[in-house]
């Protein structure tokens, strides 16, 4: 029967391979058969359990604006359409957007588009 199996280095999941627990056991490296486990690549083995990796402050902060240049890029036909419904709301939730990252919010509380996109 094939495995989920997680192989370990220096405490961290380098690699998940499916293969039988026989074969996992010819590595040199230390392998955990996953099969029923929450993990994946990247995160922490301390030995007995698995932990997800936590981002940083600087990962969470990227995520939050390539959201916001995603909403950006998706919103930017409406500029130009003035009789687009709600426009003057689009453009004032883009300027939120835009100011966002310098607000208190960032990057925990995100700009909430017009009710017609949510």
């Amino acid at each position: 029967m094939e495995n989920k199996i997680a192989i370990i280095k220096n405490g961290v999941v380098d690699s998940i391979i499916i293969a039988t627990t026989e074969f996992g056991d010819t590595l040199a490296d230390t392998t955990v058969d996953a099969t029923s486990i929450e993990c994946g690549i990247g995160w922490s083995y301390d030995g007995t359990n698995f932990a997800a990796p936590v981002k940083s402050q600087e990962e969470i902060e990227a995520e939050a604006k390539t959201w916001r240049n995603f909403e950006l890029s998706s919103t930017d036909f409406i500029v130009p359409l003035t009789d687009y419904p709600n426009h003057a709301s689009w453009i004032t939730y883009r300027q939120e957007l835009r100011d966002w990252t310098a607000t208190e919010d960032f990057p925990n509380i995100k700009p909430t588009a017009p009710a017609e996109l949510n």
